[in-house]
């Protein structure tokens, strides 16, 4: 049984996408058609911007959606998913590769996703950290109990979370996760605190976009982000999507649901191989593997 999954924010790389560019007519009129919804040629950054470029969230967020949404339209008949996820942003790619959503309402949601982001960052400076060599409760415990807003974000594999919140309670939660034994309590490089309840204003401007897109039945069930459960009901993938940009990603529960509905490889589809590394930690022995032309 396959589980097609599909990278978040900071799989993207210079040139990315170049070769499915160049694949096909129909791939290219993709790229054609994405310049056109976005009002700027996505596909000259995507191929010949710097890495600095490449990281605006305007720009990085369309382009991981465009070049693993594409990936999978390359697979033709090949792609044959027997579930879906994705990983933050990856969960609208996972919906649009299995049908929930067409690839031009995907990239509309994935571009005021990555507007609204952008303007909640801009109005509270905030930020993540990577929290190493810790159970899970024990790091929940420690944001709960930090003055501030900070909370878990990312559940990306086990000992490996995701915090996410105000510049002076992260730093707080960081010293005292490492109090705890956490073997690297790290500050990333990000504009802001995804996943967290300062990302209200972004979640209420995207639920209008998310209200009014059309969804369908996925041709396979999608294990959500939000609470890491297979669904195939439109109304439950849009609600669910809502709640995304506030609630965390609950990657690790996703990965062993996919294995307990009976997974038994996953494919990743998109620039990178984080995923992969992601479910060899759950799990050493399980078949993965990145999508080729």
């Amino acid at each position: 049984m396959k589980a097609y999954v599909f990278p978040g924010q900071g799989a993207q790389f210079p040139g990315m996408g170049k070769d499915l560019y160049d694949h096909s007519n129909a791939l290219k009129e993709r790229f054609e058609l994405a310049h056109e919804i976005l009002g700027f040629d996505i596909a000259d950054t995507m191929f010949n911007g710097s890495a600095e470029d490449l990281k605006q969230t305007a720009v990085t967020q369309p382009a991981i959606f465009i070049h693993s949404v594409i990936l999978a339209e390359a697979l033709g008949e090949a792609f044959q998913p027997d579930v879906v996820a994705g990983h933050s942003l990856g969960e609208f790619s996972a919906l649009a590769a299995a049908g929930a959503l067409s690839f031009a309402d995907g990239l509309e949601l994935v571009s005021e996703r990555a507007q609204a982001m952008q303007a909640a960052c801009d109005e509270t400076p905030s930020t993540m950290a990577a929290v190493l060599g810790l159970e899970d409760n024990v790091v929940e415990e420690v944001c709960a109990s930090t003055e501030g807003v900070v909370v878990a974000a990312n559940y990306n594999c086990p000992g490996q979370l995701v915090i996410s919140g105000e510049f002076t309670a992260i730093e707080t939660a960081c010293a005292r996760l490492t109090e705890a034994g956490a073997r690297r309590a790290l500050v990333l490089p990000v504009g802001g605190a995804f996943h967290s309840p300062l990302m209200e204003s972004a979640r209420e401007r995207l639920a209008a976009a998310i209200a009014s897109a059309p969804f369908q039945s996925p041709r396979c069930p999608v294990v959500q982000n939000v609470n890491a459960s297979p669904e195939t009901d439109p109304e439950a993938i849009r609600t669910n999507l809502i709640a995304q940009l506030t609630a965390p990603v609950r990657w690790t529960q996703s990965m062993h649901k996919m294995i307990e509905l009976g997974a038994t490889e996953a494919i990743e589809v998109g620039p990178g191989k984080v995923l992969q590394g992601l479910f060899k930690k759950v799990d050493r022995a399980f078949a993965v593997s990145g999508a080729e032309l």
